[in-house]
């Protein structure tokens, strides 16, 4: 009889399930509120998956571009997601992502300067004007730097290497606790905690080729559910279009889009300069489709329109996998990616010194002398936890959710850029509230044994049976399953021979055996990913078989183009009470008129009201 009792207990106001961007970002809002705030994650302090964002953090400074404004920035959000984001967070994001910027500046972010000394900002797909603040190709390990050095000095508790395994709740089912395994000793530890914040990040390694580290196992989308949370929007998982092709022991690291906004062009085996032809008809007014006007833009002509290779990212990764089915691609089964021809050896090294290594080291290529080989990557998702726009709540009292485990902010595709400045608003809203939240609450509620329990021994069964499926050849046929049936154009029948793999290997799953004692087991720690990563899959998959229409990063060959009707729902998931997964078709809330007028504004007439609403303020 397990008595849990032995099992060491730690209590915190506001615990945070993940140290990335959004989750340091919550801890130091948290914090700084007066509560005690602890932050678990299952890898080490500065070793996030953040620290793999390159590019930079998109924020309406306007340092670069004076003619830059929250509301362009909201505009060009909203149109990069298809107008299926939830309204209110893109506003939130955009509104607050320059103040946020400036306070990680006061923090001690070491960013790229202007000749005048403001933060530099850099092009990205999608985004209307100069709107990156970076650091070189390393702004995500700026950004982790910067937080976890300010969030220690204010006191956050820290616990390195202890995987989450569930959510405990309590008699009115409201968040009250969470079990976790230390990785080194395999021993179990009970947090119970007044609120949760999980920024566990997305689930990308559930595909073959992904630029995501391994870390990204859909662990908060996995206990989220488990807990009877609702998770929306997970067919839109999005392929960056630039992941290394060769060699194979790099296929997916992510060659990051600032090499696009510093002038990088894609060609095809033909020498051909091909995105010009893969440019949408609602993009041309404000794409550069011309020669001359590319270089213009090159030139740093700040009236030049954007290039082709910085459309949206599902428009630039399908338009590399068209070539490369047309026979165009390169040796490798890629696109070719050239900055040598645009920039001098001195300026990439300087401004790309991040790929510049990468290449160097792992693909023995000079990136200033020759272009590189680049293919679409599983890289990201928009959808995720169910969240309450401002307070970031789930449908789980007590349980929050921030960064890119949380949906709605991206709606059916992210731009690139937006996703740290997200970690930096989102993770301080999940803070704020979860925060008070916790104020609100009198004492901790009681964790309930049997809960407890229950997840020790789901734990310990994979250790403890004779026999069983192996844990890595499981993970193994789960990858190639989603990349050949659930990869970046899809179709019913192979959505359902996905599923139909999917459920095969959920009847593996519960025989799945890791072999060893206790202490540091990788395939312990592998089996237990596991769960979370079919559950993620399979949300995947289904969610996409639903939604018969192509939007986004969600592309249906069998049914092409956006559907208006689609445009008005949301696909909500959860866990249904026969222990299914249940999905239903949500209608969206009418969003607010002015922000309507906003996104569907011509360019032209929403500058002019700019200008106009700068002339009043003076």
């Amino acid at each position: 009889m397990l008595d849990i009792s032995e099992i060491k207990t730690i209590e915190h106001d506001v615990l945070i399930v993940g140290a990335g961007g959004a989750g340091l970002s919550a801890a130091i809002e948290a914090s700084s509120r007066g509560v005690s705030t602890g932050i678990v994650m299952k890898s080490m302090l500065g070793k996030a998956h953040t620290v793999m964002a390159e590019g930079g953090m998109a924020a309406a400074l306007g340092n670069v571009d004076a003619r830059d404004h929250w509301k362009i920035h909201f505009r060009d959000t909203m149109r990069g997601g298809k107008f299926l984001n939830v309204w209110r967070m893109a506003e939130l994001h955009a509104t607050i992502a320059p103040e946020r910027v400036k306070l990680l500046e006061e923090w001690g972010a070491v960013f790229d300067r202007t000749k005048k000394g403001l933060i530099n900002q850099r092009n990205f797909g999608g985004h209307r004007y100069p709107r990156l603040a970076h650091v070189g190709d390393r702004t995500g390990l700026e950004m982790i730097r910067t937080l976890q050095d300010h969030g220690i000095h204010q006191g956050i508790e820290t616990y390195m290497e202890c995987t989450a395994l569930d959510l405990l709740t309590d008699e009115n089912g409201a968040a009250c606790g969470i079990v976790c395994m230390w990785r080194e000793t395999g021993n179990f530890v009970i947090f119970r905690a007044k609120s949760i914040v999980f920024a566990t990040g997305g689930g990308g390694r559930a595909w073959e080729v992904t630029s995501n580290s391994w870390e990204y196992t859909g662990d908060g989308y996995g206990m989220a559910y488990e807990a009877g949370a609702d998770l929306m929007d997970l067919e839109f998982n999005q392929f960056h279009p630039t992941g290394m092709v060769w060699p194979l022991s790099v296929r997916g690291i992510l060659v990051t889009e600032s090499v696009r906004g510093e002038g990088g062009i894609l060609l095809n085996n033909e020498g051909t300069r091909f995105m010009f032809n893969y440019v949408p008809d609602r993009f041309r007014a404000e794409t550069a489709d011309t020669k001359e006007e590319a270089a213009r833009w090159l030139a740093g002509d700040p009236d030049a329109r954007r290039p082709p290779e910085l459309l949206t990212r599902d428009v630039v990764a399908r338009a590399i996998n068209e070539e490369v089915k047309a026979g165009r691609g390169s040796p490798h089964g890629g696109a070719f990616l050239n900055i040598a021809t645009q920039r001098s050896a001195e300026d990439i090294k300087r401004k790309l010194p991040s790929m510049y290594h990468q290449f160097k080291v792992l693909a023995e290529l000079d990136i200033t002398k020759e272009p590189m080989e680049v293919g679409p990557t599983c890289h990201y998702f928009m959808g995720g936890i169910k969240v309450d726009a401002d307070t970031t709540m789930s449908s789980v009292p007590g349980l929050f959710a921030c960064g890119e485990c949380a949906a709605g902010m991206h709606g059916a595709n992210r731009l690139g850029g937006n996703s740290l400045s997200d970690l930096l608003v989102f993770g301080y809203l999940s803070g704020k509230n979860a925060a008070v939240y916790a104020q609100n609450m009198s004492s901790y509620a009681e964790v309930d044994p049997d809960q407890v329990t229950n997840i020790i021994r789901n734990t310990t069964s994979i250790l403890n049976r004779e026999s069983g499926a192996n844990p890595y050849n499981l993970h193994a046929e789960l990858e190639s399953n989603m990349q050949a049936n659930v990869g970046i154009i899809r179709t019913k029948s192979e959505l359902e021979s996905g599923i139909a793999q999917i459920e095969a290997l959920k009847k593996e799953y519960e025989t799945v055996k890791a072999k060893g004692a206790s202490q540091f087991n990788p395939g312990w720690h592998e089996a237990l990913a596991l769960r979370n990563l079919l559950i993620t899959s399979e949300a995947v998959a289904r969610a996409a078989l639903l939604r018969e229409e192509s939007r986004g990063a969600h592309t249906r060959a069998d049914f092409p183009g956006e559907q208006k009707e689609w445009l008005q729902y949301n696909i909500v998931i959860n866990k249904g009470n026969n222990g299914k997964m249940a999905l239903k078709k949500v209608e969206r809330f009418n969003p607010d008129p002015e922000l309507v007028r906003i996104a569907e504004s011509s360019i032209e007439d929403l500058e002019k009201e700019i200008v106009d609403e700068r002339k009043g303020d003076v």
